[in-house]
């Protein structure tokens, strides 16, 4: 298994294994939010807060092709890097992080 596809299927298939949220597993460019006016999107903050307050520990939110990209461990300690729409903080996306 040392070809990077390989590495990248076996990864896939672990994650999906596993399950995910509603959010699919993406390439990181991939990743690309709706267009949002500026006085339409929600502070990242705001995403901390709530995301926090349902049992994650945010360690970064910072801004990505037009999503909120967070990095952090979720409710059961899963480490994630998940997309975020910054108008409905609805989940647009994860990476597939090792384990």
């Amino acid at each position: 298994m040392n070809s990077p596809r390989k590495r990248l299927l076996a990864t896939l298939l672990a994650a999906a294994s596993i399950g995910t949220a509603s959010a699919q597993i993406v390439d990181h460019n991939a990743v690309k939010c709706p267009a949002v006016p500026k006085e339409e999107m929600k502070p990242q903050m705001e995403l901390q807060r709530k995301l926090t307050s349902e049992g994650w520990k945010v360690r970064q939110v910072k801004t990505f092709n037009g999503c909120y990209e967070v990095y952090g461990f979720d409710p059961t300690g899963r480490r994630v890097e998940m997309f975020f729409d910054p108008k409905t903080f609805e989940k647009v996306g994860e990476i597939a992080q090792p384990s």
